[in-house]
C-alpha cells in the first residue's frame, strides 16, 4: 500500500492541492532538483489522468530507482462487460502513454519494455527515465492536452471536423501501431449506429450487466474518486442515492439505448480502433494509440467518447468485423466533434495506487 507523501514544494510554500487531487497537478511543480524517485512519483500525477473503463483507474504503480513498473490492478476488473480484461489493458496502456508524454515533457526520453516478465501477466511495463533529452513542440502540446482531455458525453455540434486534423489522428495511431476507420457518411455512421444500438440492447437485457454498471456509478454529489456521476449516465443529480438505483433498471437502460444512439448518429465522426492481433500485447498497443490520439484530438479542441458496445458483446463485435471487412480486431469505437465544456472524472491520488513491493 502507499506511504504518507510530503512533497518537497511544500516546503517552498507552493500548492500541494494535487497530492489529493491529480487535476490540480501544476508543471512548475516539478521537482527538478530532486532525485529520481521523486521525480517518477510526481509524473504519476500525469499518467493517472488517463481514461479508463468507466473510470475503473484499473492501474498500480511502483517505483525502483529511476524506473516505474505498471501492473494491471484486476481488483478492478468488470467481469461482465469486460471478462478478459481486454478494456482494463487498454486503460493501462492509455495510463502508459500519459506518463511517457511527461517524461518527455520535463527533458527525459522514456525508455519502454511491455510485459518485460513472461511469468507475471499483471505486469505490463517497465518505464525508464532515460537521459535528458529536449523536448519537441509536439510533446509540449500533448502533454498541455492532458488537463485538457475529457470523456465528453454530452451531444455534439453538427459542424465537421477538419479533413486534416482527421488525417492527423489516423497518422497518429499508426504511429503506435495500430489502424483507424474513419466513419463520416451519414449512411454509414447510422449502420454503425445500429450496431452500437443491437450490442447494448443485448447488454442491458442482462441484469449482471446492469448491476456491475452500477456498481461504478455515484450519485452526483458524493465524493467519490472513481467510477462515473449518475448525470454520465443520463440522470438528474437531485436523484442522489437513488441514482445507482436506477441505473438497474429495465426502464432506465431502455433510454440510455436510444440515447447513445442519438448521440451516435448526431457525431459528425465515428472512429474505429483496430489492431492486427487480439492479445494483451494488442491491447496494451492499442492503449497507446488510443491515448495518443484523445490527446492529440484535445490539442485541436476536439470533445470524444466511448461508444465500445459492440466491441464488447463477441457476436456483435464478428459483425462489426464483417461492416468493417477486415481482419483486424477492433478494440475502440469513439465520436468526435466539438462538445461543451464539461468537468474532468475524478481521480484517485498517486499515494493510493503506488505499491511498496512488488505487486502479487
Amino acid at each position: 500500500m502507499g506511504c504518507a507523501f510530503k512533497p518537497a514544494s511544500a516546503a517552498f510554500g507552493m500548492s500541494t492541492a494535487w497530492v489529493e487531487d491529480p487535476w490540480q497537478v501544476a508543471e512548475h511543480d516539478f521537482p527538478r532538483a530532486a532525485p529520481p524517485e521523486q521525480q517518477l512519483r510526481f509524473l504519476l500525477n500525469y499518467a493517472i489522468l488517463a481514461p479508463s473503463i468507466h473510470n475503473t483507474q484499473p492501474w498500480r504503480f511502483r517505483i525502483v530507482g529511476s524506473e516505474v513498473e505498471l501492473y494491471a490492478d484486476r481488483t478492478r476488473s468488470l467481469a461482465v462487460v469486460d471478462p478478459e480484461d481486454r478494456q482494463l489493458i487498454i486503460s493501462c496502456g492509455a495510463a502508459l502513454f500519459h506518463l511517457q508524454v511527461a517524461m518527455r515533457h520535463f527533458g527525459y526520453q522514456p525508455q519502454v519494455r511491455l510485459f518485460p516478465d513472461p511469468e507475471d501477466p499483471d505486469l505490463l511495463a517497465f518505464i525508464r527515465q532515460g537521459p535528458p533529452e529536449p523536448a519537441t513542440l509536439l510533446d509540449h502540446r500533448l502533454f498541455q492536452a492532458i488537463k485538457k482531455r475529457r470523456t465528453n458525453r454530452l451531444p455534439f455540434e453538427g459542424r465537421s471536423v477538419p479533413e486534416a486534423e482527421l488525417h492527423a489522428l489516423e497518422r497518429a495511431v499508426v504511429q503506435e501501431g495500430a489502424q483507424l476507420r474513419i466513419v463520416q457518411d451519414q449512411e454509414a455512421r447510422y449502420a454503425l449506429a445500429e450496431l452500437i444500438a443491437e450490442a447494448e440492447r443485448r447488454q442491458m437485457a442482462d441484469p449482471r450487466f446492469r448491476r456491475e454498471l452500477a456498481a461504478w456509478t455515484h450519485p452526483a454529489r458524493k465524493q467519490s474518486r472513481d467510477g462515473l456521476p449518475i448525470t454520465a449516465r443520463g440522470l438528474s443529480e437531485w436523484l442522489g442515492p437513488a441514482g445507482p438505483l436506477m441505473v438497474r433498471t429495465f426502464f432506465w437502460a431502455k433510454g440510455q439505448v436510444a440515447r447513445d444512439r442519438q448521440l451516435a448518429e448526431g457525431s459528425p465522426v465515428l472512429l474505429v480502433l483496430l489492431t492486427n492481433a487480439d492479445t494483451p500485447l494488442a491491447w496494451l498497443t492499442a492503449g497507446q494509440a488510443l491515448d495518443r490520439l484523445l490527446l492529440q484530438a484535445a490539442d485541436y479542441n476536439l470533445s470524444a467518447s466511448f461508444l465500445n458496445q459492440p466491441i464488447e458483446v463477441p457476436e456483435v463485435r464478428s459483425m462489426l468485423r464483417r461492416w468493417l471487412a477486415t481482419e483486424a480486431y477492433p478494440q475502440v469505437i469513439l465520436r468526435l466533434g466539438y462538445g461543451p465544456p464539461v468537468p474532468p472524472t475524478p481521480r484517485r491520488p498517486v499515494h493510493e495506487v503506488i505499491l511498496q513491493h512488488r505487486y502479487m
